[in-house]
């Protein structure tokens, strides 16, 4: 007990003394005042307004849209039978769930539509079920907080395939008013979202591998006349130059090749899960080397041909060479960052960390 007392005590002697010296933990600090006291409000009115469904509806159905799920959670503790409320398009919580891609809400009532039929079966006034809402096109503003087409591509098919597992084998196949079955909406509603990525990758790696080549070809300084041999050939920057560029040239290669074949071959709905991602993934990790190979090169050749009697170039060569890295890491990280976690670290089935809300912890009959 006095253990545990005095690690307490330290941990909160060491946050004083961050939020004091470090002004990023301040600011955490303080949003995780504001969350527990915004938690507080929430609370406070849930109770004052009781388990009527009045006044519930709009705030329900905006917290999904913004995947607030803590305060989804607190309304169906408060009022279980809000979950049939339908918004203005006369959708309830579980389909505005799903059109919104709000996951976190989704894993929250997940065993909810899992273990009721009529949650399962459900469907619109054009007889889309729920797999024909997860095959649409996600609204602009969620489309937005994803970055690049592909993975937007991979984050609908995660949804599509997710919700697919709540049907039958035999409901999968059902059609909508229009006659068009789950998979025909999919394929129509995002048939140009991969395309538009790999066109922007295959154009700046065309660019490198333009410039590298000619690199290669047109040897720094020139060659001797008798033996055609480079003049700098015993240089220690034209060794880093041939190694680099060459590097440079054929990552590059690679990373084009990768972008033209997503663009060229025809691939199936599956194969956007993890197939295509996959090679988009290495195809940027050749396209990051190919440009870092590229700009190593060009600095050595800068030493080689200036730097022998003006030593003082190679501080600024070498600062000038970090921006073009840091401008291509800093557009395509991102991506390459959010590829790899959905990739391999999917958004469904991370339900554990949502068994303490009210709503899964038996408190509430829904």
């Amino acid at each position: 007990m006095v253990l545990r007392l005095t690690f307490s005590m330290l941990y909160f002697l060491l946050w004083k003394v961050l939020a004091v010296t470090m002004p990023p933990i301040k600011n955490i600090e303080n949003k995780k005042k504001e969350y527990q006291k915004a938690k507080k409000v929430l609370n406070l009115i849930c109770a004052h307004m009781g388990s009527s469904n009045d006044g519930y509806s709009e705030p329900l159905f905006e917290a999904i849209r913004q995947g607030t799920y803590e305060v989804v959670d607190e309304i169906l503790f408060t009022s279980p039978a809000t979950i049939n409320c339908k918004d203005e398009e006369g959708y309830n919580v579980i389909q505005s769930a799903i059109i919104n891609r709000s996951e976190k809400v989704y894993n929250l009532i997940y065993h909810i539509i899992e273990h009721t039929e009529s949650y399962r079966k459900i469907t619109d006034s054009s007889d889309n079920n729920l797999i024909h809402l997860a095959g649409r096109l996600a609204p602009s503003f969620v489309l937005a907080r994803i970055t690049g087409a592909a993975l937007q591509l991979q984050r609908e098919l995660l949804w599509f395939e997710e919700v697919k597992k709540l049907l039958l084998p035999i409901e999968v196949r059902e059609v909508n008013i229009c006659k068009k079955t789950q998979g025909a909406v999919f394929t129509k509603e995002h048939q140009d979202l991969m395309k538009t990525t790999t066109e922007s990758c295959s154009i700046t790696t065309a660019l490198i591998i333009t410039i590298v080549f000619a690199a290669a070809i047109t040897v720094p300084g020139g060659s001797n006349q008798e033996s055609g041999r480079p003049v700098f050939k015993m240089e220690i920057a034209f060794t880093i130059f041939a190694l680099f560029n060459a590097l440079s040239l054929f990552k590059a290669t690679t990373s084009l090749l990768l972008f033209l074949s997503i663009l060229t071959t025809r691939f199936s709905e599956k194969d956007f899960l993890v197939s295509l991602p996959r090679r988009l993934i290495f195809g940027l990790s050749m396209l990051f080397l190919s440009t870092t190979g590229m700009i190593v090169a060009f600095c050595a050749i800068l030493f080689l041909v200036f730097c022998d009697q003006r030593p003082w170039m190679l501080a600024p060569i070498a600062g000038f060479a970090c921006l073009p890295i840091s401008v291509i890491v800093a557009i395509k990280l991102p991506l390459l960052a959010d590829l790899i976690q959905s990739t391999y670290f999917p958004i469904f089935g991370k339900r554990s960390r949502l068994e303490s809300c009210k709503v899964n912890s038996g408190g509430a009959t829904l």
